[in-house]
């Protein structure tokens, strides 16, 4: 067990599956309860929705809808059954979106990835995610506290402050954005401080490309990342591994082609669609607008449970046509209007002041008439004129784009 938090994170995959989905039912009974989830979900029999198949019935809740959903029904948009007061803190972020985080240990269920990332009972922890209004700080503040760690409320910024901090409690472990950790470490070679107790990180909200890491473990440093969300707090996170990140326990990922509910195949680029089994404030098939992919089998830290391929861009893949926005939603219903068709792009160009639209489609049947039916559905859909062009079953981009805005304006 010195290698795994609990005995959840190496059981058998069909055994977390059906855990997940004997649990669910009474977390969509209970969301019911309250007056957005009733409506969104009238007619639906939570004791049915048991396999990833019904879920991927259930309407999507998209996160950019979140603010003016909360704006027309404060604070919480009708989604949170319980009354403001029952929580144990309250907290909003860019959007704006309100937070609220259950009276409970470890609300954001983030000790298991700091556990993977190395952090023990006893180490002194360096947090410099902001404490102000926003729930970041708190969201590794609590699940360090978990583990039994104690916790240096830094925040960031204030770089003199924190050296002497860092100098007095001597912290093993920090916490934050990787590139504040580099303005750490740079500022203290310049300046002579000593930062050389830091041994280990976990970062987040920020990329972290393969040589920052690199550089980080020349320093002594092995820094980990985390895929965490104000809303949801940590949803998966990398381990020893260094191969994908594995999901965390207690929610159910998705991955749905973006501008739909529909789940895509193994491997398949897609937009994150994440289900909480929080009954205090669930969130049933919260679409985030991150693009990720799921990695085949288990890792090979012994984790079991489903790995992603970290963030891989944005599924809000919007864009003006002539004046006109063109969205996902509507490359989505081209398909459904046309499901003998595999995976459409619909490829934005200029040609001379003129925007140009171009539907590419896998097909292994292209015609002319085809191609006279898809065009006359472009037309259709999105109310404006496209050529349309054929690939074979495959050999479209695998990268989670179906609107490829490719214009420029040199």
């Amino acid at each position: 067990m010195a290698d795994h938090y609990d005995p959840l994170e190496t059981r058998d995959p069909s055994e977390r599956e059906a855990s997940l989905f004997a649990r669910l039912p009474e977390i969509l009974r209970q969301a019911m309860h309250s007056p957005a989830y009733a409506e969104r979900l009238q007619g639906i029999d939570p004791a049915a929705i048991t396999s990833r198949g019904a879920l991927a019935t259930l309407p999507v809740l998209r996160k950019a809808e979140l603010p003016g959903l909360q704006k027309a029904a404060l604070p919480f948009g009708g989604f949170v059954g319980e009354a403001p007061g029952s929580f144990g803190r309250l907290f909003t972020s860019p959007g704006p979106i309100f937070e609220p985080e259950p009276a409970v240990a470890d609300p954001w269920r983030s000790a298991r990835g700091l556990f993977a990332a190395g952090f023990r009972r006893g180490d002194v922890v360096l947090n410099t995610f902001s404490y102000h209004l926003t729930p970041g700080g708190f969201i590794m503040d609590s699940g360090a506290r978990a583990l039994g760690c104690a916790v240096i409320p830094a925040g960031p910024g204030n770089t003199e402050q924190q050296f002497e901090l860092i100098e007095a409690y001597r912290p093993v472990a920090y916490c934050g954005t990787p590139d504040f950790l580099k303005i750490l470490l740079d500022g203290a070679a310049a300046s002579g401080r000593d930062v050389s107790s830091i041994r280990r990180a976990l970062v987040s909200g920020a990329a972290f490309p393969k040589s920052l890491q690199e550089e980080f473990s020349a320093k002594g440093i092995e820094a980990y990342q985390a895929y965490a969300t104000a809303d949801l707090g940590f949803i998966a996170h990398e381990t020893s591994a260094r191969e994908g990140l594995v999901v965390n326990e207690d929610i159910i990922v998705e991955i749905v082609r973006p501008g739909t509910g529909d789940p895509v195949p193994e491997g398949e680029v897609g937009e994150i669609v994440v289900t909480t089994l929080d009954p205090h404030h669930p969130f049933i098939r919260l679409a985030l607008g991150d693009l990720t992919a799921i990695m085949a089998g288990p890792s090979p830290c012994g984790r079991t449970n489903m790995r992603i391929k970290g963030w891989m861009g944005r599924a809000d893949q919007a864009t003006k046509v002539k004046g006109m926005f063109v969205r996902p939603e509507q490359v989505a219903e081209i398909g459904r209007r046309h499901p003998e068709l595999g995976r459409l792009r619909l490829i934005v160009t200029r040609e001379g002041e003129t925007d140009v639209m171009t539907l590419a489609a896998e097909t292994v049947t292209p015609s002319d008439d085809l191609a006279a039916a898809l065009g006359a559905t472009l037309l259709s859909v999105a109310k404006l004129k496209g050529t349309v062009t054929f690939a074979s079953p495959g050999s479209l981009p695998n990268d989670g784009k179906v609107i490829a805005d490719e214009r420029r304006y040199d």
